[in-house]
């Protein structure tokens, strides 16, 4: 698991914009937030909330960008349906929720099960964690994120 004052792991990861984006060295900071799954309630709920701070966030030099497991094909998709402003990255491996610890052991009614937990990490420029929020609950976090990101910048 990764802690606040913990480098980021050294990922080179690709999103849905084309940008490529060095985890450890992002160059600017960067809001990466896990998320469970493309076009679910509260997933979509998020990527909105994202979407309606995103000129904020540029204008504080922030990027956001999103992390599921779910395929490439499927985030263009859910982009597309939602009109998102936020690009996403897929982790099909795994790789990327595993250096986070994001992937853990859920229960629902009484069955466990492997899932992305909710998590949300504020990365400074040089890849420090200056703020990690987990167990996420939707409402009122883009805005919650966007005060910490825009202290941070």
């Amino acid at each position: 698991m990764i802690n606040e004052g913990d480098k980021a792991p050294a990922l080179t990861v690709s999103a849905t914009d084309g940008s490529k984006i060095d985890l450890a060295a992002p160059g600017q900071p960067l809001v990466l937030y896990f998320y469970p799954k493309d076009d679910t309630s509260g997933c979509t709920r998020e990527a909105q909330d994202f979407t309606a701070l995103a000129g904020d966030y540029a204008k504080a030099g922030v990027k956001v960008v999103g992390v599921s497991r779910d395929p490439m094909k499927s985030h263009q998709k859910f982009i597309g349906k939602y009109g998102l402003q936020v690009p996403l990255v897929s982790d099909e491996d795994g790789r990327i929720s595993e250096a986070f610890g994001t992937w853990v052991e859920k229960s629902m009614y009484g069955r466990k099960y492997m899932g992305m937990e909710r998590a949300t990490y504020l990365i400074g420029a040089d890849g420090r964690v200056l703020k990690a929020w987990r167990k996420v609950k939707v409402p009122n976090h883009a805005a919650d994120v966007l005060k910490a990101a825009t202290a941070a910048a």
